[in-house]
């Protein structure tokens, strides 16, 4: 880890700056930390001389050269040089390895900066009324992502996954059994129960047939907004049937998000949210705020509605599906329709205030289900459950990060319009949409599914995925794909595995293999999913992430075999050890620039979590894979004679090994034990 030291070098000079030439904290530049572009010149590099030279009226050469006379007995820096206006740091690299390799495996960098605030990352948000698709995939790992990177930092993190459960997605669902199949609910359970088909698949189907009736005819649409009244009035046959869809979809995706490594804290229910009436108690803040008014005239007389401000109605608001009507964009956007239904933004204001902790309620929690290590996963109830005592304090974040697609980009911005309006802009400052753009299919990877393209999709750079062409993707269905094809690549390189370990490798190779390809592009990008590329083990791809690690450890495992000898055992004499290896004196300094871009993985999580471009985690993971590879074809342990060169190589390989592993972590990605 880089980012302590960094501290420390920019304590000394905010020191030295004040003894030297009597600058006070608050009259320092930000003290930037650069990397020179060859060891030669140093580790670190800062041109804070620059910075100061107009304050100092001095040449940056002068200031530097000065700035390097004071900089001494920094711990873990041997030198400081000026050179043409720079301060060049050159670590002492026996300590600095000696020291990281003494530490392990990084599991949480420093803990942050005071004022770190516990926070709510809500991501996938799966309407529950058929399988995930593969558009959700890239939400889960970026989400989960976010997720891991901020607990690496040292945030407190709570993980909720929101469900709407009485939204006309699964309106359309009991439409389908009660009108299309004709079926009660003992006979939709029965469905559900059964082992010749999994219900989540079935009731995708189900989802697009009630699509096409409807087609067919448009008065069909009154059975859907009768579904719609009667699932939110409750207690009738429709109500139930909807409920029991919703529950045994939501297991479905939670045994899908498994596969991929996701989990979450705590399920929130829309029904919840309206049995508990806290849209009810939104509108009394938001009324006694003057956020909203009642509007007389126009088009919009009898209507409550917010006022848009310029930045939020700049964005093109997205037609709203649960209304028997879409509202045309305005400077007013409508919150309570004149019939006193609420829209779909009060709803989602209800559950906004509510996880910053300034709605003044609370839900009830239940256990939902438990992970495989036995933690419960929580949900949201309107009643209190007698069975779950001693739930955890939910809600009341000081930062929240909403995790939907840009398409979403209006909504998230009336959410912090809404917050702002009730003098809660704080709140508002932290209400974060961590938007990201859709994933398509390559023309290649659209066939290998089955698809047929026609004349104008084969025209497109990229195939849209869309369940009214018949293009939708499930996402298990494309994790089995991805591990059908890496486990007979598994199996070809290890025949002397059984079914059942290649099987295991298959499924960790096919996680690599999604999670990287989702997070390895910019978030704003659209990207074409491409089954070959995502496999690709010499590529910029997971798989080849990972083999980096399973080649770094098969050397110790050969080392074990050979001399007898275990990895820490090996390592143990190294403060000993002449150093010429590390320092550049036999070979060049290869092996230490792989160690301190090694170290830079708590920087660039920083950095990740700063820009919430996870792309930057992807590439500097790839990057280090690269260099260790050439490094490994380049300088041979096993086969090294000398044993103090043999034994910093190892060293070398020990840290970026685990480093290494660590990115991989932080994205979701295990470790095969063979590939």
């Amino acid at each position: 880890m880089i980012l302590p030291l960094h501290a420390l070098v920019r304590e000394r000079l905010t020191s030295a700056l004040g003894a030297r030439f009597g600058l006070a904290a608050d009259a320092i530049p930000p003290i930037v930390i650069d990397y020179p572009p060859t060891r030669e010149l140093g580790d670190l590099a800062l041109p804070v001389a620059f910075e100061l030279a107009r304050t100092l009226r001095k040449a940056p050469k002068l200031i530097a050269e000065d700035l390097a006379g004071s900089l001494r007995d920094i711990p873990g820096v041997a030198r400081v040089e000026a050179t043409k206006g720079y301060l060049n740091l050159f670590l002492e690299r026996r300590a600095f390895l000696v020291e990281r390799i003494a530490a392990g495996a990084p599991n949480v960098a420093p803990p942050p900066a005071a004022g770190a605030v516990k926070t709510i990352v809500e991501h996938t948000a799966i309407n529950p009324n058929k399988a995930a698709h593969i558009g959700h995939l890239r939400n889960s790992a970026l989400g989960d992502t976010l997720v891991r990177v901020l607990r690496f930092r040292g945030v407190p993190v709570e993980v909720q996954n929101y469900i709407d459960d009485t939204g006309v997605q699964v309106a359309d669902v009991v439409v389908g059994f009660r009108h299309l199949e004709g079926k009660d609910l003992a006979s939709v359970r029965a469905i559900a129960d059964s082992t010749s088909t999994r219900f989540d698949f079935y009731c995708w189907d189900l989802y697009a047939r009630v699509a096409d009736w409807y087609e067919e005819d448009k008065s069909r649409l009154q059975a859907r907004l009768d579904a719609l009244h009667d699932i939110e009035r409750g207690g009738n046959e429709s109500a139930a049937i909807g409920a029991f869809v919703a529950d045994r979809i939501v297991r479905r995706h939670l045994e899908t998000m498994a596969r991929m490594h996701v989990d979450y804290d705590l399920l929130a229910w829309e029904g919840d949210i309206l049995r508990l009436h806290f849209w009810a108690r939104a509108f009394e803040v938001l009324k006694e705020k003057g956020a909203v008014f009642h509007q007389t005239q126009g088009r919009l007389a009898g209507c409550w509605v917010m006022t848009i401000e310029d930045d939020a109605g700049a964005v093109k608001e997205p037609a709203e599906t649960d209304s028997p009507t879409d509202e045309d964009e305005s400077r007013e956007k409508v919150i309570v329709r004149s019939n006193g239904t609420v829209t779909y933004v009060g709803k989602d204001m209800a559950y906004q205030f509510w996880k910053f902790g300034v709605l003044g309620r609370d839900f009830h929690y239940r256990v939902f289900s438990r992970r495989d290590d036995g933690q419960p996963v929580w949900a949201t109830c309107g009643e209190a459950a007698p069975d779950a005592p001693g739930h955890p304090a939910f809600g009341g974040a000081g930062a929240v990060f909403n995790v939907i697609d840009v398409r979403q980009s209006y909504l998230q911005k009336l959410l912090k319009q809404a917050l702002a309006a009730i003098g809660r802009r704080d709140e508002a400052d932290r209400s974060v949409h961590f938007s990201y753009e859709m994933v398509t299919l390559t023309h290649n990877t659209a066939r290998q599914l089955g698809y047929t393209l026609s004349a104008e999709d084969a025209a497109r750079p990229f195939v849209e995925v869309s369940g009214r062409k018949g293009l939708g993707v499930k996402a298990d269905d494309l994790l089995d794909i991805l591990e059908k094809k890496a486990g007979e690549e598994v199996a070809k390189r290890n025949p002397d595995l059984t079914a059942g370990e290649t099987r295991r490798i298959a499924e960790a190779i096919a996680v690599a293999a999604v999670r990287y390809f989702m997070i390895r592009f910019s978030r704003g990008k659209v990207i074409a999913f491409d089954i070959d590329e995502a496999l690709n083990f010499e590529g910029e791809s997971g798989p080849y992430l990972q083999y980096a690690v399973v080649r770094a450890n098969n050397i110790f495992q050969k080392l074990r075999d050979r001399e007898g000898v275990g990895e820490a055992e090996f390592l143990r004499p190294l403060t000993g050890t002449p150093a010429e290896e590390l320092n550049g004196e036999a070979h060049g300094h290869d092996l230490w620039a792989l160690v301190l871009e090694a170290s830079r993985l708590d920087e660039v999580a920083e950095q990740a979590v700063r820009t919430l471009e996870f792309s930057v985690l992807a590439k500097h993971a790839f990057s280090l894979a690269q260099m260790f590879n050439a490094f490994y074809h380049r300088f041979p342990i096993l086969n090294e004679e000398r044993d103090d060169a043999r034994r910093w190589r190892a060293a070398a390989v020990s840290y970026v090994r685990n480093q290494l592993a660590g990115a991989l972590s932080l994205m979701g990605i295990p470790v095969p034990p063979r590939m």
